[in-house]
Order: C-alpha cells, then structure tokens, then sequence
C-alpha cells in the first residue's frame, strides 16, 4: 500500500528541530535548540484565560477570531506604524503564524507561480511553496550580516514571480530590516504583479536601541502583502499556538476561504485572555530589554570561548561559528555537542534547500539566566576536536 503514495514532499524529512529536541531528551542535555522559553507567562495572563474557561466560554470562536482581540490588535498596529486594518474584514486569528504562513502561501500561489526566499529561511516557507505547485526560488543572504542582496532581487525577478517572503527580525540569523530595505523592496516590485508575506513574529524582540519597521507601515507595500505575527513569542506562550494574520481586505476574503477549511476557528477562552492582555502596553514594550538583557549575558559568558559570535539584532537566537574548534559539519558537531558536552543546539544547514555548510550553529537563549550560565560553562570547556 505506501508503495501506491505518491508523496508531495518526497524530499522533506522530519524537521530538524523536532530531531535535536529528541536528542536533548534522550541525552540529558540543555535544550538550547528549539525556540521556546524555560519560563511561564504572566500569572494576568494564566489568570484571564482561566476566568474565561470559568465563565463558559469554551465553545467554538467566530471563523476570523473573537472580535475583541481583533479590534484590539487593529488598534495596537494603528498606533505602533500608522497603518489601520479593519477588524471586521482585514484580520484574522490563527492556530500559531505558521498556519498563518501556510495559508497566505495557498492564498498567493498557484502551480507554476514562483517565490522567493531568502537564505538561510524558517523551514515551513518552502513546503508550503511546493505542496501549492509553486517553485521556490532561493536567494542567499549576505554572508556575516545575513542582509538583503537587492541588486540580485531585482535581476531575479520573472513574469512569473508571485511572491516574496521576508522574515524580521530574521531567524536564524538575527538580522533586521530597516525601512530603506522596505523602501527599496516597494520601489523594485512597484507596478508589477507581486504579493509580499512578512513573516513578523520576533517583532517586539529587537535590540540595541533599533526599530522594527513593519510592512504595515509602507502603503506601497501594505496593500499587497500580509502581515504575519505570533502571541506565542510575544507572550512566552508558544504552546499555544496563536498567531494573526493582517492584510488588504481583497486578500483576506481569499484567506479567509481556505483558512476556514483548515481550522474554522482557534482556542476561545484564550483569544479572549489575549484580548485583554494586549491592551497592556508594557507587557510587549519592554520585550526587547528583557531579551537584550539575556543576549548581552549569552555574549559575555561565551566571550573567551572559542566560538565567534555572530551579532544579534532581534529575536531570541544567537549563531556561533565554531571553525576554530571542529571541521566536522554543523549536523555531526551539533550531534556531539548534545551527546558529549550535554548542551542541545541546531545546526545552520536545515534552513538551506541545499544544506549548505559554513560550521555555524543556532542557539535560544530564551532561558533562565541560570540554564545559560550552565550551558556556557560547557560549551567554554570546547577547544579543538
């Protein structure tokens, strides 16, 4: 019988994060590989979804989300860059960004369409890419600072180029886009037929005193894209999986058609926690400082390691070049580094389609000040293997 499966994706494997937190599990390692927190929410916010599970409600959401953390989120974007999305029309709630992703992808591409990524890339962009017929089409990042090539962008682009993914703060790499990037992006797909996703899930995760400047804030851009964002990384509730997505009423009514066949609707006692939680500012304004904090003590603890750091500008993710320690390949380094020094890290090449190589690994430190120490204390010990 699997002989008679055709498979959609026959070259896509189980996803390397699922692969090293397993290894981390099963060796007894600190898990600095998958992008979650060690830490719990706010008690507020465990508190509001708890009150709302009380009060009964826990049947199904309205198909685009709870109205209230829709006008909610409508008003945060209109204050945060200027730009106003009606709740009613223009925004959806999803089951995390990735569903978000997923479903900006099936509503942009049709077979044959192609998209362009940027390299390295979260690994969900391509799948979804090819499980619509289109054809990815990889860009690479500047090597060192992981920034956009607009010169090949342009030279790239065809009569059948569709889309445009872009990821800011970017993960892995840490890297931002500043509003001459966006700039340059609406100026280059200006008058032609191409859709922008994105991807803004690290967006209150920022450092060194920079701005995230979203897509939302340049109406050239806006009115062709989606914007996707994440409660799960502003929130330090990734389990939960609850994410938006907000764009252009033409686009959201095609969204809205597929994503009410993939999910109908998301959690309802906890759209209503977030509708509250989200009206309290602080809470995602002093983000960046709380991770810059934990950036700034991963660099001090690893800075007579043998590891060259690679700067972090956002997100909660730092690269390590470790080619003075070992020649192995990130894969076979990250699988020693779990097994013989107990500390659980991804490896770079995943998030290329070619799994190119440049001895280079991804660690979270969204994590106890604690659990870091212990990690650098391990990781410090490495010299030439």
């Amino acid at each position: 019988m699997q002989n008679l499966l055709n498979s959609k994706l026959p070259c896509v494997s189980e996803s390397i994060f699922a692969v090293m937190t397993r290894m981390a599990n099963e060796f007894n390692a600190i898990n600095l590989s998958q992008g979650f927190p060690d830490f719990n929410c706010s008690v507020e916010l465990l508190d509001r979804v708890g009150y709302y599970q009380k009060k009964g409600f826990n049947q199904y959401a309205p198909m685009p989300g709870v109205k209230e953390l829709r006008e909610n989120i409508s008003k945060k974007i209109e204050k945060l860059h200027g730009k106003r999305y009606d709740p009613d029309q223009e925004i959806v709630i999803t089951a995390g960004a990735t569903q978000a992703l997923y479903t900006a992808i099936t509503t942009i591409i049709n077979p044959g369409d192609e998209a362009i990524i940027f390299e390295p890339a979260y690994d969900s962009y391509s799948p979804a890419v090819t499980l619509n017929g289109g054809v990815p089409i990889y860009l690479p990042l500047t090597k060192g600072n992981y920034k956009i090539d607009w010169d090949l962008v342009g030279r790239t682009l065809t009569n059948r180029t569709k889309l445009i993914i872009i990821n800011s703060p970017h993960n892995p790499s840490g890297s931002i886009l500043d509003k001459h990037d966006l700039t340059i992006l609406a100026n280059i797909t200006h008058n032609k037929d191409i859709f922008v996703i994105s991807d803004e899930v690290y967006e209150h995760i920022i450092f060194d005193e920079k701005i995230h400047y979203s897509i939302a804030g340049i109406p050239e851009l806006s009115k062709r894209a989606f914007v996707v964002s994440s409660f799960g990384k502003t929130y330090h509730t990734t389990g939960w999986k609850l994410g938006y997505c907000a764009g252009p009423e033409s686009l959201m009514h095609e969204f809205k058609k597929i994503h009410q066949f993939i999910v109908f609707a998301v959690n309802t006692p906890i759209q209503y926690a977030y509708a509250d939680i989200i009206t309290n500012e602080n809470m995602y304004l002093s983000l960046s400082k709380f991770y810059q904090s934990k950036r700034d003590l991963i660099i001090s603890l690893l800075a007579n390691s043998q590891f060259s750091l690679i700067p972090s500008s956002g997100t909660y993710f730092q690269l390590l070049d470790y080619s003075n320690i070992s020649n192995l390949n990130d894969l076979k380094f990250s699988e020693y580094l779990t097994k013989q020094k107990g500390v659980a890290v991804i490896p770079l090449s995943p998030f290329y389609s070619k799994g190119i190589q440049e001895k280079i690994i991804r660690i979270c430190f969204a994590k106890r000040d604690d659990v870091l120490n212990n990690a650098a204390q391990r990781l410090n010990q490495l010299k030439a293997i």
